[in-house]
């Protein structure tokens, strides 16, 4: 049995968690800018300010 190497390197993955952090650093942005566009539509702002005012508007 042969005893490991000191400062054996382990090949093949190199600088693939940053790869995958970019990857998804980009689909997060890609996903927040479909969201932002979606919630500052106008169709989404009028049903959010007639969600709020009945809500207001209900007496206990």
């Amino acid at each position: 049995m042969r005893a490991p190497r000191a400062g054996r390197r382990h090949l093949g993955d190199d600088g693939m968690t940053t790869a995958e952090y970019a990857v998804g650093t980009v689909a997060a942005c890609g996903f927040g800018g479909i969201l932002y566009k979606l919630l500052t539509s106008d169709t989404v702002v009028t049903m959010l300010k007639d969600i709020i005012e009945r809500a207001l508007s209900i007496s206990f």
